[in-house]
């Protein structure tokens, strides 16, 4: 199974998430994301057996502990781009407050779950919710620009929970499953 570390937005920002792509709507190229589906990927560990399942969960739930981070409010975000403006392939907007709680999750996380043996991320970690993926440059001046121009606030929430997800790739898009939730 196809799994990744998320800290996952609210249902109730679906709808800002929705009105900060529309600013991209004209720009060919993009492949947006869920709305709904909306998400701060902490670690991505790809292809992973069942019979570690377990294993995950408890290393999981070991760097949430030694994290030390409760509960905390986040608020979204301002925009970027993967991994430059001259070439674009991840469109997302970021975490304006609450990154270094997420900071701190993250390098916990990491630590963890390298110790069980996943690969080290091989990028710096930037919390930030993707919006879409670039196949073309044909809307790349579009994208630029609204990059550049706009600093949109999608929302607040308050984070409480960690949670492992399976992903399964379809012909229309990611689908996502939460497997387990680890409160913070």
């Amino acid at each position: 199974m196809r799994l990744f570390v998320s800290v996952d937005l609210p249902p109730e920002l679906a709808d800002e998430v929705a009105a900060v792509q529309e600013r991209f709507a004209d720009a060919g190229g993009l492949d947006f994301t869920d709305p709904a589906q909306a998400h701060v990927t902490m670690k991505f560990l790809g292809e992973t057996p069942n019979h570690r399942l377990e294993e995950v969960t408890a290393a999981l739930e070991r760097a949430v502990e030694k994290s030390g981070v409760g509960p905390f409010e986040a608020t979204y975000g301002d925009l970027g781009v993967f991994p430059s403006l001259e070439y674009i392939s991840v469109v997302w907007f970021g975490v304006t407050r609450g990154d270094r709680e997420f900071e701190r999750l993250h390098e916990s996380i990491e630590s963890e779950l390298v110790d069980i043996g996943f690969d080290e991320a091989d990028h710096e970690f930037t919390p930030h919710v993707t919006l879409a993926r670039m196949n073309h440059a044909g809307g790349k001046d579009l994208v630029q620009r609204v990059v550049r121009e706009e600093s949109p606030v999608v929302g607040s929430t308050t984070v409480d929970a960690v949670s492992l997800t399976q992903s399964t790739l379809t012909h229309d898009g990611p689908v996502y499953e939460t497997l387990h939730r680890v409160p913070l």
